[in-house]
């Protein structure tokens, strides 16, 4: 079948198996490597991206649902340039990661948090991410981060250097 999607900003089509999931059309088809895969059971939120505006697992959604709609991902996130969104700047600050593998996942749904709640308490973040593993850093300074981000006011570029 033939899906005709927006993937931050640019239109694809693409000729896809009807039962291809969006993270791999992301990851295989359009090179998109930093939506990971993690699990496929939409348990670990490594895959998260944005459709239309809202944060989803990828891994749950299939290619020919997102025909027709909008797709961001990790790579759209930041600024051009050297620009840093305000979640990635506040990962960083807060060394939020330490392989690496759930980070773009985590950036994702703490933007969707953050959308849906701008002032969230250390419980509302830790429930907002409960869909989302880490297997490496315990949470906590993901949950600083997120905070910190919440401070800095809105989830978009922030200018600040890398």
């Amino acid at each position: 079948m033939t899906v005709d999607v927006e993937v931050n900003g640019q239109r694809h089509r693409c000729d896809v198996p009807a039962r291809m999931l969006l993270v791999h059309l992301l990851r295989d088809r359009l090179g998109l490597t930093g939506t990971h895969v993690g699990c496929d059971t939409t348990q670990c939120g490594a895959c998260t991206v944005e459709l239309d505006g809202i944060a989803v697992k990828s891994c749950t959604v299939l290619a020919a649902q997102a025909s027709g709609h909008a797709v961001r991902t990790i790579e759209d996130v930041a600024g051009a340039g050297t620009m840093l969104d305000n979640v990635q700047q506040a990962f960083r600050d807060k060394h939020a990661l330490q392989c690496g593998f759930c980070t773009p996942g985590m950036v994702m749904a703490v933007r969707q948090l953050l959308r849906d709640n701008p002032s969230p308490t250390e419980d509302e973040v830790r429930h907002g991410l409960d869909g989302n593993l880490c297997r490496c850093t315990g949470y906590q300074n993901i949950v600083a981060a997120a905070l910190q981000a919440a401070r800095g006011g809105k989830t978009e570029a922030t200018g600040v250097s890398r």
